[in-house]
């Protein structure tokens, strides 16, 4: 993670802002009473929310762990190739 002092991000803020949103990068901002803070985009932490709440929630870890177990073992649904010509409209 990049770092900043706070008195480096008031001058640049925009650029700073514009960087953390187009690079998907969070900010690091240091101050010198130590309590830095993190500047991220709103849709980098609606991301971060959205894997917390999987991690978290067991019902849908066992679910995916069950799935990985399925496709590892080819005990998985297997489409025909008429039903995968049409899921890929070829």
């Amino acid at each position: 993670m990049n770092s900043i002092s706070v008195n480096q991000f008031r001058e640049k803020l925009r650029h700073c802002v514009e960087r953390v949103i187009q690079e998907h990068q969070p900010l690091k901002v240091t101050r010198r009473n130590g309590e830095d803070f993190v500047v991220i985009s709103a849709e980098d932490w609606e991301r971060e929310q959205e894997t917390l709440y999987v991690l978290q929630n067991q019902s849908l870890m066992q679910q995916i762990a069950e799935s990985r177990s399925t496709h590892n073992s080819s005990r998985g649904y297997k489409p025909s190739s008429e039903e995968l010509d049409e899921s890929f409209s070829i």
